[in-house]
């Protein structure tokens, strides 16, 4: 299981609806276009695959940050809703 963090933009509003609402399905949404997913490998490909096909490549932008075990100590966070913690991990 890895931490990733999906970040998007897309100047279409019905396209920023399905991807926000896929999304919502895997993971919990930090800011507006920010989720937080905690994904094995399979889910991760799955959600990849939905994604380019609700996505127009051309005008929108779509980026995926995975956090390793060993980055995730490193996350700072000032506000908001603390980071999604990953199965068995220890964030301090």
């Amino acid at each position: 299981m890895f931490l990733y963090v999906v970040v998007y933009d897309t100047p279409s509003d019905k396209r920023r609806k399905k991807i926000s609402d896929l999304l919502e399905g895997y993971g919990k949404r930090v800011q507006y276009s920010v989720f937080e997913c905690v994904l094995d490998k399979d889910q991760f490909e799955e959600l990849k695959f939905r994604l380019h096909k609700r996505i127009k490549s051309e005008e929108d932008s779509l980026r995926f940050y995975p956090l390793s075990s060993h980055t995730l100590g490193q996350v700072e966070i000032w506000g908001g809703p603390p980071l999604t913690s990953v199965p068995g991990s220890f964030i301090v």
